[in-house]
């Protein structure tokens, strides 16, 4: 896992895994966290299990989505049982909660204001973020307290423009919706380059800050890529905003 922190009244905690670590049999192999891939359900829970305990959660303080590729935000205040229905972005004011994107090419967001104590996690793939996932969550952190200029953005690894290759018309259509997607591919071919269009989303909107993770899904075979694979697992990108003291969190959460 690879993890990044902010410094706040609490401690922000980002973390994106990679396909190593778990139990998983192959195409799945190993730390597949998607439960609707064709994974061996048994398998996912363990997985699951194994990613809240190094992350000193426990699975129930983890929550997921039921990703649909579309543009609804729900706000959640506590643990969940079932992962969230029909939902690509979770927002959260409550501490040591984990909320969960799983993705295996698509951007993976997590957005934190830490002054207002508010988190978000967000699935955007070409269609969410065409159809505007990302002000949407903004807007719902906004109502909770968030201020634009105070929160930062992480996008976690995701297919990169160099290999995202798509028809030329799609290329123009998403580009008019997300200004800044648009580009060529190392094949000279039309590409979209999604983390790019989303980030100039978040910087047009007033975030300050927005930090990438420079892997590319498709390029990068310690990561699930769908475009590459076809069948295949989920990566997971959790945000949480941390209570305990560095002397209370569990070693194995330093990775």
């Amino acid at each position: 896992m690879n993890e990044a922190a902010s410094a706040g009244p609490f401690r922000v905690r980002r973390v994106s895994t990679t396909r190593a670590g778990g139990v998983s049999a192959p195409p799945f192999d190993t730390f597949n966290l998607g439960d609707h891939v064709g994974d061996d359900p048994a398998a996912v829970e363990a997985n699951r299990r194994r990613l809240g305990d190094r992350l000193g959660m426990g699975l129930d303080r983890l929550v997921f989505m039921e990703q649909v590729h579309g543009r609804t935000v729900t706000v959640v205040d506590g643990p969940v049982a079932e992962p969230v229905p029909m939902t690509d972005a979770l927002v959260t004011t409550q501490r040591d909660l984990g909320l969960v994107v799983l993705s295996a090419d698509c951007v993976p967001i997590l957005l934190s204001d830490e002054e207002a104590g508010v988190i978000a996690a967000v699935h955007a793939g070409r269609v969410g973020a065409r159809i505007g996932i990302v002000p949407r969550v903004l807007a719902v952190m906004v109502e909770l307290g968030a201020v634009p200029e105070r929160i930062g953005a992480f996008l976690g690894p995701a297919a990169s423009g160099r290999q995202y290759e798509v028809p030329a018309q799609m290329r123009a259509d998403v580009d008019k919706h997300l200004p800044g997607s648009a580009t060529t591919t190392v094949r000279h071919t039309p590409g979209l380059d999604i983390p790019a269009g989303i980030r100039a989303q978040l910087l047009t909107a007033g975030v300050s800050g927005v930090a990438q993770d420079p892997r590319c899904t498709i390029e990068d075979r310690t990561l699930f890529s769908h475009r590459r694979e076809g069948s295949t697992g989920r990566i997971a990108s959790v945000v949480w905003m941390d209570s305990t003291s560095p002397n209370d969190r569990p070693e194995a959460a330093h990775r």
